[in-house]
């Protein structure tokens, strides 16, 4: 006897995405389209490209992008009944916004900043003198 249609479409436990895959999919889809994207689009977007996993229903797709907004990684603005989704910043941008509120946390900058260089590889180190003008150093 088979399994009924709804059983048959659930993910096994082998089939589930890793913690925040979704989110860094969904993530890299609207950096690579350019342009604001529905719910509905990004879901149909994300099922294309993954035939081979479940299909997404609207509400995860919408579940997930609520939490991009929430973390500051998205926009989204009103079209209609529906909200149109777009990256907040690049990536280098989110990079660099983590960096100074990880940094803003911090009583001592000197010393937060001194061990953030420190850390650093020679080339690293290198680019850095040479972004800040110091040549020299």
């Amino acid at each position: 006897m088979s399994r009924p249609a709804e059983e048959r479409s659930r993910p096994e436990r082998g089939d589930r995405r890793a913690p925040g895959a979704l989110e860094n999919q969904v993530w890299s889809l609207l950096l690579a389209t350019g342009r604001p994207l529905t719910s509905g689009e990004v879901r149909d977007q994300l099922n294309d490209q993954s035939p081979e996993q479940p299909p997404l229903s609207y509400s995860t797709v919408v579940t997930i992008l609520g939490r991009l907004y929430a973390k500051g990684l998205l926009t989204r603005s009103l079209d209609g009944r529906a909200h149109r989704y777009a990256p907040a910043s690049t990536p280098e941008g989110i990079a660099a916004s983590r960096m100074h509120q990880a940094l803003a946390r911090e009583g001592d900058h000197a010393a937060v900043l001194a061990s953030f260089v420190s850390d650093l590889s020679d080339s690293d180190e290198a680019l850095l003198r040479r972004l800040l003008g110091d040549e020299n150093g």
